[in-house]
Formats: C-alpha cells, structure tokens, sequence
C-alpha cells in the first residue's frame, strides 16, 4: 500500500434497531425519520405526528415482524454486514475495516473517532447501496461530514457502484446458482426500495440507477431487458412513490396465471428485514393468496466471497471515489 494510500474502509448500512422490541424499535425508528432526508416535511408538522401517532403505532408492528427474521447474533442486516466486513477485512491486508450504521450502533461518529484514535488519517467510506438516492447515500455523506469537521480526517466517498462490472456479475451469478438448485420461474423480478416520485422529479438520479442496474444484469444472464420485470417496494405514506410497485405487480401476474416468481433485490448489499419478511413472506403470501404457487426468493450477495472480492475491489480502485 502506497504512503498516500487509504489507511481505512468503512462500509456504511442503512441500520437497524438493537433488538425485536417495541422500544428498541421505537428508538430506532426515531433516529431514522428524523432524518431531514428521509422525512422532508416541516419539523413543527412532522415531529408532533411522528411521536404522537406513526411511532406509537409502528413500533410494535415493525417489532413483531423483526422477532420473525431475527438471528442468534442479532438482526439479518446487523449480522451479515458485519460478516461482510470482515470478509473485505480479509481481502485487504494491510487495512483497518470497519462497519458502521447510518441509524443505531455501531455509529458512523463513533467508528470514525475510533479509527482516529488508533492513528488513522485517511478514511474511504463505502456507502452499501450500489444506487445513489439522496435520501440515503446522501444521508451518509451528511453524517461523514458533521463527523470528521474539525478533525483532519481526510475522508473519500463512492458515491454509488450501480454498474460496476463485478457487482453486475456477483448478482447475476448468484441468480444463475439459485436457478440451478432450485430450477427457473416463469418470471424474474428485480424488486428495489422505493423512494417519493418527487424526488425523482427534483434531480434523484436513483430511478434512472435502478433501471440501469436492471438492463446490465438482464444483459449478464444473457436475457432480454423486457423478459425482466424491475418494480419498487416499502412504499411509506400516502404521496405517489416510484411504480410499478412490487406487491400489485405480484398479484397481477398470479392472476395472470404466472404459478412460479422468482424475486430478487439487487438494491440490498444484506439481507434484512425488507428482504427476508417483506419479500420472502408478505408478498409471498399476497401472491399466493392471488392465485400463484411460489415466490421464490433470491438472497442478497450478503458475505458471499464474490461480493467481498466487489467491495475490495472498488476499495483499492480510483474510479468512483470522491
């Protein structure tokens, strides 16, 4: 490693509550919606309904589904994004890697005054959403910032890694492998976070991502992009979000008369619980309940060596770096 190399790698997750409970949940939920780039309407209009109303309803709801996925080790996404570090950790000698929480623990602030601590002076920090949104790759950007101002970290960021060619093929070959155990459906979806349509409108270049990451991996499995379905999930709220949405886009195709779907979600670097509880069993049920037989779902890259060879890859490499 060169003299002005990188001493560091952080890879950034989105979050995740401590525990499958109403409070923890609760707290977690807190930090996340506060956030002015989730959450963009005026604080006097959105803190009182937000404390008042969406947490003391949310909260044990979203617990429930929690205790359904959780692991012995803690949540999905807690657990495989610290597998997946240690893993890039591996394949970068000479490194300190760390994982760290745009919500809950570990904190983006306390990592990067850790690494401080230990000497570092050079940090790359690695956002894990191979799109670029605002309200989350840019939500991370704000949080690196407030935390090394002052502090004469010299941080880079990617901002996003959406075509990288070895992500690309990390994804369609884990789609190759999973047709091969288990045979091919009818139909492929790729299912993606859905962010608020007007964001899309303002400039987001999220969509356009997305449907690039679609066309790429349709192209490395050697399908046309038309015989692959791209749609968005987790819609929150009442205002129009990015369409088609996943779950009436299952229904239609059961009633359809397509039997067999198989989902994957290529947006989420781990599993969690938008993947294993939202995919895996709400819209496996609604598809089912509208006629079909099997969603099967596509794991996330998780700790797999193909996605940690990605990550260390684009860690030592210039391009995408800001």
């Amino acid at each position: 490693m060169s003299h002005d190399a990188p001493q560091a790698l952080v890879l950034v997750n989105l979050g995740t509550p401590a525990a499958p409970t109403a409070p923890a949940v609760r707290r977690y939920l807190s930090q996340f919606l506060h956030d002015h780039r989730v959450v963009q309407l005026t604080r006097w209009l959105w803190c009182p309904l937000l404390h008042f109303v969406i947490l003391p309803l949310r909260s044990p709801k979203v617990a429930r589904k929690y205790a359904q996925i959780w692991m012995e080790g803690g949540s999905p996404l807690a657990v495989h994004t610290a597998a997946l570090a240690g893993a890039v950790g591996q394949r970068l000698p000479g490194w300190q890697v760390r994982h760290a929480m745009r919500y809950g623990e570990p904190s983006v602030p306390a990592v990067l005054a850790e690494l401080q601590a230990q000497g570092v002076r050079r940090v790359r920090v690695l956002p894990l959403y191979p799109q670029y949104s605002t309200t989350t790759t840019a939500s991370v950007e704000d949080a690196v910032a407030a935390a090394v101002a002052d502090t004469g970290l010299q941080v880079q960021r990617l901002r996003d890694y959406h075509l990288d060619p070895g992500w690309v093929a990390a994804i369609a070959d884990s789609i190759r492998a999973h047709w091969q155990l288990h045979g091919r459906g009818e139909r492929l979806l790729l299912s993606f976070h859905g962010i608020p349509r007007r964001l899309v409108d303002a400039g987001d270049p999220y969509a356009r991502q997305c449907e690039a990451s679609t066309a790429a991996i349709a192209a490395a499995l050697g399908l046309a992009r038309e015989e692959v379905l791209l749609t968005f999930q987790s819609r929150f709220g009442r205002e129009a979000w990015l369409e088609p949405y996943t779950q009436p886009t299952l229904e239609a195709l059961a009633r359809a008369g397509v039997r067999r779907v198989d989902v994957a979600c290529p947006g989420f670097a781990v599993d969690c619980l938008e993947t294993l509880e939202e995919i895996a069993v709400e819209n496996a049920v609604a598809f089912r309940a509208a006629g079909g037989e099997a969603l099967r779902y596509i794991p996330c890259l998780n700790a797999a060596p193909a996605h940690a060879d990605v990550l260390a890859a684009l860690a030592r490499g210039e391009e995408g770096w800001v």
